[in-house]
């Protein structure tokens, strides 16, 4: 009866651990572009620690595309899937809210990301930096997101 009890006990832990995520969710961009332009960001648990990013996004065609990648926060690089300009990312964390995102394209740094989560968990400001051949910063841009309830 004390295992049963014990293992129950266990599960819960386990995944409310996973519910500790506090960017696990759906995240839209927020934007001035005119329908049917869109991009949500979903974050879900992945293994034990770790998460799956998965990218929607929609044109001013309305062309859709997806990609996902997954991560354990641990700064190692991981496979992306169905995104042209990175075939690896890597996220680390810097503190409870910050995160740093490395994307690859054949070895080669070609994107920093900082991914700030604020401090209501309903926002993410997102800072990307652009790296060209030389790993010199050739472009900065911001977006923010907010959580989809």
């Amino acid at each position: 009866m004390h295992k049963l009890l014990f293992a129950a006990m266990l599960c819960a832990a386990l995944a409310s651990a996973q519910d500790a995520n506090p960017r696990f969710g759906r995240w839209k961009l927020k934007s001035e572009a005119p329908a049917p332009q869109s991009n949500i960001m979903t974050y879900e648990p992945f293994g034990d620690h770790g998460m799956k990013i998965t990218i929607d996004s929609v044109n001013r065609e309305g062309s859709k595309s997806q990609w996902f990648y997954t991560t354990n926060f641990d700064g190692k690089d991981e496979p992306i899937t169905g995104n042209r300009g990175a075939d690896s990312g890597s996220v680390r964390v810097i503190s409870p809210a910050v995160n740093e995102i490395v994307y690859k394209k054949n070895g080669r740094v070609t994107q920093i990301l900082t991914n700030v989560l604020s401090p209501d968990h309903d926002t993410l400001g997102i800072i990307y930096m652009r790296q060209d051949a030389e790993g010199k910063t050739s472009n900065v841009t911001f977006a923010t997101y907010q959580r989809i309830k």
